[in-house]
């Protein structure tokens, strides 16, 4: 994720947090053999939260309010 993203790993942490904290995403910690590894899951709040935000930035593309 945060190469795809493209920011620093502290920064995706607290983007991250403010998300769980949200209900917007779910956070899995754990291990692959010996490295640290964290797993993301989109909740349906989150889910629900995304399509209203891009529906928004469309509708303002678009001219519409």
């Amino acid at each position: 994720m945060r190469d795809a993203v493209a920011v620093s790993a502290a920064a995706l942490s607290k983007h991250m947090k403010s998300l769980e904290l949200a209900g917007y995403i779910q956070v899995q910690k754990g291990y692959v053999g010996r490295r640290p590894r964290t797993w993301l899951a989109i909740t349906q709040p989150g889910l629900d939260a995304f399509e209203r935000h891009t529906a928004a930035l469309l509708a303002i593309s678009r001219g519409q309010s």
